[in-house]
């Protein structure tokens, strides 16, 4: 079974352009780069990565793709463009020839939900279907309701949402966030990631129980054919190790059969993302 890890980064640590690792995320407060994953995915069984972009600058983009280009287990690449900018389209046009590019994305849950429904961003995640590209979706739990209007606008535009949409697990709180995936998960061109649970959870006192029934939620709602699995790693050291969020949802997988399983844990992520 092809196991393909869906989310992660990379970055060399700077205390500015990442200032949103607190003082209890300290433990991530260093450089993580291709030699170090290599390594955590060889042990851990995993066969390919897609990195996801962590800074909204198109060096970031140039940045992975250069290691993707250079490293055989780095498959593809979430990046980065200024979507909101007249000229989007120029840099679409200069990095379509590259083949490690599969996606764009910004951090929208850092924006007001009024963001996702502005005209210039519309016109760019308007431009991706025509050069190949998937859209994936960083929102809050509480953003959910935008991001089904920003879908409705594009119905044949794939989207991959991020971290299940951010539920407030660490709190135990399901509704309206169920509500919303189920709406979500209604528009056929949406996937859902698998991933960033555990830091959702808390970084010392979540436990497996706890993730359980969100799982099952987006299960229920996207079924195997749109669910991927991702590390989010290195985020999720602050709370486990990669093996044991890997470990985690393959049990939670061994409730379904062997084919669901192997399309979760690989076979979407080549078919979504053409790898």
């Amino acid at each position: 079974m092809i196991i393909i890890d869906t989310h992660h980064h990379f970055w060399r640590y700077d205390p500015v352009e990442y200032d949103w690792i607190t003082d209890d995320m300290a433990r991530i407060r260093k450089d993580f780069l291709p030699e170090q994953l290599r390594e955590v995915i060889e042990k851990a069984g995993v066969n390919a990565v897609i990195s996801v972009q962590a800074r909204q600058m198109i060096s970031e983009t140039e940045w992975l793709l250069d290691m993707a280009d250079k490293n055989d287990f780095i498959r593809g690449v979430v990046g980065w463009l200024p979507l909101v900018e007249l000229s989007v389209e120029s840099y679409l046009e200069k990095y379509s020839d590259n083949p490690y590019l599969k996606a764009l994305r910004h951090v929208l849950q850092g924006e007001n939900d009024e963001y996702m429904l502005t005209g210039e961003f519309n016109y760019g995640i308007g431009l991706l279907r025509k050069y190949n590209l998937v859209y994936d979706v960083l929102v809050f739990e509480s953003q959910l309701p935008a991001a089904i209007d920003m879908v409705d606008h594009h119905p044949y535009q794939v989207f991959v949402l991020n971290h299940i949409g951010k539920p407030r697990i660490k709190e135990n709180i399901i509704l309206p966030w169920a509500e919303n995936i189920r709406k979500l998960a209604e528009r056929p061109n949406v996937y859902c990631k698998i991933s960033g649970m555990v830091t959702e959870a808390g970084f010392h006192n979540w436990h497996r129980e706890q993730l359980i029934p969100y799982m099952d939620v987006v299960m229920d709602a996207f079924g195997s054919e749109r669910l991927m699995f991702g590390s989010d790693w290195p985020v999720c050291l602050v709370s486990c190790k990669y093996e044991g969020w890997l470990n985690l949802v393959k049990d939670w997988l061994e409730q379904f059969p062997i084919n669901e399983q192997a399309m979760i844990l690989g076979g979407n992520a080549v078919r979504v993302y053409r790898l």
